[in-house]
């Protein structure tokens, strides 16, 4: 049976090492989805122990057409931190790649909270409590080799977290239809000039206001005790596939949605 304190300690000693480890759903009893989350809670009480403060929260594989290059065929969430967090003044920025393994690259639609989300919900409902959106690149990575784990190993690995990035946020009055406008909007992610992927905000289990809705509802049954608080931000995983990210490249998002701004990127050490 898997010592969930134990694998909690050796995935922070990863984090902080920018170090590799072995599966942990590949050691003798494997690890079960509901060890991965107490894993996951662990880490995060421990983060918080070392007085990093929670922001909000980052769900992963919302992107259905990602899922079989992968293996995770479910959403997957975790804590977006203070240290993780920045929110762009404008829409450039440089990012360090500095303790990343394996980074990669998600455009993505961010939701910051005026009032506290529940279960039960329905989207409208939900719209209410959002008090801007914005388009953000997730920088993903994993202490995993060559990106291969189960949907466990993602959800103890910290949903694969590593940064956020935000750019300009919207009023959501500025939104006509929210959820209808988000799933239609698409994407053109360049890197280095030259566009390497087009997505569309659908891509995200048909919407990103219906990712929210459904994350709430799973968040409710597996992690009960984690709530999202007016001032957080929630992202809703890539409208493209991740993109393997390397020092020196430029990555620009496009976008068709007059409201939310496109975003450029700079890597360095």
């Amino acid at each position: 049976m898997v010592d969930t304190r134990a694998l909690a300690a050796e995935l922070l000693a990863a984090g902080d090492g920018a170090e590799l480890i072995g599966l942990p759903s590949g050691r003798p009893g494997g690890l079960t989805l509901a060890q991965a989350f107490e894993v996951a809670d662990l880490i995060r009480r421990q983060r918080m122990a070392r007085g990093d403060e929670p922001r909000g929260y980052k769900i992963g594989f919302t992107n259905r057409g990602i899922w079989p290059r992968y293996g995770v065929f479910a959403p997957i969430w975790a804590p977006v931190w203070a240290s993780t967090l920045t929110l762009l003044e404008g829409s450039e920025a440089d990012v360090s790649l500095a303790g990343l393994v394996q980074p990669r690259l998600e455009p993505e639609i961010v939701f910051g909270f005026a009032s506290a989300p529940r279960a039960g919900m329905d989207e409208a409902a939900l719209e209410r409590c959002v008090a801007w959106v914005a388009h953000g690149f997730e920088i993903v990575h994993t202490h995993f080799a060559d990106w291969r784990f189960t949907a466990p190993d993602t959800v103890a690995d910290f949903a694969l977290h590593g940064r956020l990035l935000v750019g300009p946020r919207v009023p959501v009055v500025r939104f006509g239809r929210l959820g209808e406008e988000l799933a239609a909007l698409t994407l053109s992610l360049e890197r280095d000039g030259a566009e390497v992927e087009r997505g569309r905000g659908a891509n995200v289990l048909d919407g990103p206001l219906t990712a929210l809705r459904l994350w709430i509802e799973a968040m409710a049954q597996h992690t009960p005790h984690w709530t999202v608080r007016p001032g957080d931000v929630v992202t809703t995983g890539t409208l493209t596939d991740a993109w393997p990210m390397a020092l020196g490249q430029r990555w620009r998002s496009r976008l068709d949605h007059a409201a939310l701004h496109g975003l450029t990127l700079r890597t360095v050490a």
